[in-house]
């Protein structure tokens, strides 16, 4: 197929886009390289995909590996997106493009407004201006809130977000339902469980631990460490999304959410201590409160993802920790 992924200069779209193209599909990647973290990492998340730093410009599509290509665009620049959308008529459009990162929406929301709302609307408007037959979005976990039954299934409440990222996703859900029932577009949102693994986030836990104990500064660790997160290896994420891209069951239903998790939560505690075990070295810990805007819990109950797509996550904490030590080593400390 023809598939159009925003964010591909991100985490899990840098990973998604270089599945899919493997598998033949004809990937085209967005994304607007913004300053929210080191934009180094995102550029280099592109060499991997085969674009060269240099030859990026706005709006200039590029060849990269073979079935890849890349454009910088703003999802807020309709003009721009509508073009692409135009031009290479799209069969599927993967949304990952989001600003993330939910302490970053308490003191910065209008990101979130600008990248999750209005971009997304462009999204959607284009989808349906320019006949695109399937959409995959991401949401987020963080839509549960602070849920007291566990697992969370997609059938429980998710309408108290206790973030303003978490109320993003929520609209992004509604948006999309509105759109698929609107204008018969196949639609399916992704709720995300904790995402970790090589190439990942400087803002996520996984990240930060690993680089402070490196550097034998102390880590916060919030609410004490009593704290449970559904730790979701990425191989195993882009296993899930491949499975849906792939299958033909997709017409079954206009729109669906799914969750995508590891469904086995682990104690915050215990996951510093598989990053100690991978480093060698034993964390200084800065035991603090609840952080405003955190969950105490996430856990994920996949039984519908793995009904319809056989979903099946496999990695170990300690083994999908150990990936991520050693990627981070050579990424970051080549000369040692």
């Amino acid at each position: 197929m023809k598939v159009l992924i925003t964010g591909t200069a991100g985490f899990i779209g840098m990973h998604l886009a270089m599945r899919l193209a493997a598998q033949g599909h004809k990937v085209t990647g967005l994304d607007n390289i913004n300053s929210y973290y080191d934009a180094n990492l995102k550029y280099a998340r592109l060499a991997e995909q085969g674009i060269k730093r240099e030859e990026i410009l706005y709006n200039k599509l590029l060849q990269g590996n073979e079935n890849i290509q890349f454009i910088e665009i703003d999802l807020q620049d309709a003009g721009n997106l509508n073009a692409l959308f135009a031009k290479q008529q799209f069969e599927m459009v993967i949304n990952l493009a989001a600003q993330a990162g939910v302490r970053y929406s308490i003191t910065n929301p209008k990101d979130y407004i600008n990248s999750n709302i209005i971009g997304f609307y462009n999204v959607l408007e284009a989808a349906r201006n320019f006949s695109v037959q399937h959409l995959l979005f991401a949401s987020s976990s963080s839509v549960y809130g602070n849920a007291i039954k566990t697992p969370f299934a997609e059938e429980d409440a998710s309408d108290a977000p206790i973030s303003f990222y978490a109320a993003t996703k929520k609209s992004n859900e509604l948006m999309a339902h509105t759109y698929s029932h609107l204008y018969g577009i196949k639609t399916i949102g992704l709720r995300f469980f904790t995402v970790y693994g090589p190439w990942g986030r400087p803002d996520m836990a996984m990240f930060m631990f690993t680089k402070n104990i490196l550097e034998g500064k102390p880590i916060k660790v919030f609410n004490e460490g009593n704290l449970l997160r559904d730790f979701t290896y990425i191989d195993d994420i882009i296993a899930g999304i491949e499975s849906i891209v792939n299958s033909n069951k997709s017409g079954d239903e206009n729109f669906q959410l799914f969750n995508i998790g590891n469904s086995k939560p682990v104690k915050l505690l215990d996951f510093i201590n598989a990053i100690e075990n991978a480093l060698g070295i034993t964390a200084q810990l800065q035991l603090l409160p609840m952080q405003e805007g955190d969950v105490n819990v996430t856990y994920a109950d996949t039984t519908k993802l793995y009904e319809k797509y056989n979903y099946k996550p496999s990695t170990d904490i300690q083994a999908g920790v150990d990936s991520f030590v050693t990627w981070y080593r050579q990424f970051y400390e080549p000369a040692v």
